[in-house]
């Protein structure tokens, strides 16, 4: 790992930005939709691939079990802990190889088979060329993925439409707040596609898959959403941005000693997306 000086991204991001916990829990709560859809891409032994922003390396690991043992997984991200973590965790000691770089600028030239970058792209300031240097690291014929959450809005309140969109729009308030983003920051990773078509990919495509709980839910989905969402992303961020008696309803909906904790209600129901676009170099 280099000592670079910090360069700062779209949403804040730094050499030593950490998100190790929510990465972690997330990437295990969706392990069964993601490595489903991992296995849809044709990658066989020998193949090289490089996770580009692989976070904690839980995916990168995953990849990795789909080319071995010939085959090569590089992983690259911005920050220190992610890259430590990542090494943690690694069960064989050199594989899969971890780099730390800016996606912006990767340090590859047509080296690999397939790029897969999950909820990266929208951390970056200059997205398109972002993804003009992701085609440039593959080979010929070979294929860039894109992943983004929250092309569709998410449910979790299914009882309460109107209480769902107020806390979807305290999020943004949020974000908006805390970066100095604008509605255009926010939303033009939405088209994906585009970026890709601009970047000169070919026979471009998309697929969106669902990420779905309903109640009971394993104690590790729920451990996801008290730790991962209550808590470490909503919390008392969004108090400010929520009516008074809204941010006491939230409050109870979240605290598993409350009786009206929602992941305990029956009819406790969960919709999230993840939309997968890609193109061929």
């Amino acid at each position: 790992m280099n000592a670079e000086q910090p360069t700062t991204g779209l949403l804040g991001d730094t050499q030593q930005m950490s998100y190790v916990d929510k990465l972690n829990l997330f990437n295990h709560f969706a392990a069964p939709e993601i490595r489903h859809i991992l296995g849809e891409f044709g990658l066989k032994d020998g193949h090289a691939v490089l996770d580009a922003g692989c976070g904690t390396g839980i995916v990168t690991s995953w990849l990795y079990d789909l080319v071995r043992p010939a085959g090569h997984v590089v992983g690259i991200d911005l920050s220190t802990p992610h890259l430590r973590e990542a090494l943690r965790q690694r069960s064989q000691a050199m594989a899969p190889l971890y780099v730390q770089a800016d996606i912006s600028s990767p340090p590859f030239q047509a080296s690999f088979d397939l790029i897969w970058s999950t909820n990266a792209i929208n951390h970056l300031r200059q997205r398109l060329e972002g993804v003009r240097a992701l085609a440039r690291a593959l080979r010929p014929g070979g294929r860039l993925l894109l992943g983004q959450s929250g092309f569709l809005p998410d449910m979790m309140f299914a009882w309460d439409d109107r209480f769902d969109k107020d806390v979807r729009a305290a999020c943004l308030r949020y974000y908006h707040d805390k970066y100095g983003l604008d509605k255009s920051d926010t939303t033009a990773d939405r088209n994906l596609i585009g970026l890709l078509k601009q970047g000169g990919l070919k026979r471009v495509t998309a697929k969106t898959i669902v990420i779905e709980r309903t109640a009971p839910l394993t104690p590790e989905d729920e451990r996801y959403f008290v730790e991962g969402v209550f808590r470490a992303y909503w919390g008392h961020r969004l108090r400010p941005y929520l009516a008074a008696e809204d941010w006491e309803y939230l409050e109870q909906l979240c605290d598993p000693d409350s009786p009206q904790f929602c992941l305990r209600r029956p009819d406790f129901h969960h919709i999230q997306t993840l939309t997968i676009c890609s193109g061929f170099a």
